[in-house]
């Protein structure tokens, strides 16, 4: 396995950084970075790498070897030696889609010796949870799903998908990956705190939020969010709901804001709710967003400790970039200070985060997380 990246900026000269993700004849290319390179470098990374799968998203931020930058796009050429790969994408023609396009794209798979799936999806029209289900439920037990959903920075206005055939904004796409030899660890880690009581679901529909304690959910939201409420959707980043079970059991999912509809005082969240759980609100600070980054990491390090160069995907919420400010890049160099030289990093900040949680394989929607999924080929079998 050979791993080449180019961070490609406006100022960049677009053939030079081409050039060495030729040289290994790439397999596949993950590409993250804003719309409009996206469209900029689909027509060329077609003409360059005809035999290449292409997958990505536009972002809310760009993450390489070299920091987080914005306004980029990170093209990171992948090449095995004996790992095997598929690609599939669909149209998502709605929100409530979301579970049958989830079903087409495991549909499009092949089943035998398929150990992992990275599955990227458009960030605003979509129920996240949704299509982890659908494709969850066509696919072998075991399989690895990871991925996240597109960014537009912190807009919520139009997100983007890249596949082999081009880029969409109604799309969601996935490679599977095939073969003994493939190595894979994985992580995920918020580091928010909860805060204020715990409010009863009233009513909600699948990832729509009417009510809390029979109230309409938008204004008791408001009321907790004060000045910061005339900026929703977009401070709802900085205020996400911990989910808690109907007995007020922590059930590890955090479920931040995609739209408000201030007509019917509702909110509707990434993923769906438990209409008979609870909700409390949750906040962080910068040194807890950090260490939880840092324990992301050190779950998803075990893949890295075996000879070979490896990669690592990045996949960390636009809500933490929010929250640290300035300070973003240090989640990111936190994980690098665990990987050390072992692996080419890459990702991007998104409106939703796709993995299962450390040290399991049942895969779900997460909200303000960094997830992590190390990936290696090794010349023996290797353990999921």
């Amino acid at each position: 396995m050979k791993v080449i990246q180019s961070v490609f900026q406006n100022d960049s000269d677009t053939s030079a950084l081409l050039e060495p993700l030729r040289q290994i004849n790439p397999d596949l290319l993950l590409v993250f970075g804003s719309h409009a390179w996206l469209a900029r470098l689909e027509k060329l990374l077609v003409e360059n790498f005809p035999q290449a799968k292409r997958l990505g998203c536009s972002t809310a931020g760009e993450i390489s070897q070299h920091g987080v930058s914005e306004g980029s796009c990170i093209v990171t050429a992948i090449a095995f030696d004996q790992v095997q790969i598929e690609e599939t994408s669909t149209s998502l023609q709605s929100m409530q889609d979301s579970h049958a396009a989830g079903q087409r794209l495991a549909q499009g798979l092949s089943k035998s010796g398929l150990r992992a799936v990275l599955l990227f999806g458009q960030g605003l029209n979509i129920n996240g949870s949704a299509l982890i289900s659908g494709m969850s439920s066509l696919l072998p037990a075991g399989v690895l799903i990871t991925g996240g959903l597109a960014g537009d920075d912190a807009a919520f206005k139009e997100t983007w998908v890249l596949d082999s055939s081009g880029v969409y904004n109604d799309r969601v796409a996935c490679v599977g990956l095939y073969g003994e030899q493939l190595q894979l660890d994985h992580g995920s880690f918020g580091g928010w705190m909860p805060f204020g009581p715990a409010r009863k679901v009233t009513r909600s529909v699948d990832n729509v939020l009417f009510e809390l304690d029979g109230e309409p959910a938008l204004d008791v939201y408001k009321r907790y969010l004060g000045e910061h409420a005339k900026d929703l959707p977009a401070s709802g980043l900085l205020f996400p709901f911990d989910m808690l079970d109907s007995d007020h059991a922590e059930v590890g999912l955090i479920r931040t804001i995609l739209a408000i509809d201030e007509a019917q005082g509702s909110m509707t969240l990434a993923g769906d709710i438990d209409p008979k759980g609870f909700l409390r609100l949750m906040h962080a600070s910068t040194n807890a967003l950090i260490d939880g980054a840092e324990a992301a990491a050190k779950a998803a390090a075990n893949t890295l400790q075996h000879p070979g160069q490896g990669l690592a995907l990045l996949v960390s919420c636009v809500g933490r970039k929010l929250v640290m400010g300035g300070r973003v890049e240090e989640e990111v160099e936190a994980v690098a200070d665990v990987f050390g030289q072992a692996s080419v990093i890459t990702g991007f900040y998104s409106y939703g985060e796709i993995s299962p949680y450390s040290g399991q394989t049942a895969c779900h929607l997460h909200n303000q997380t960094m997830t992590i999924t190390t990936l290696k080929e090794c010349a023996s079998k290797a353990a999921a």
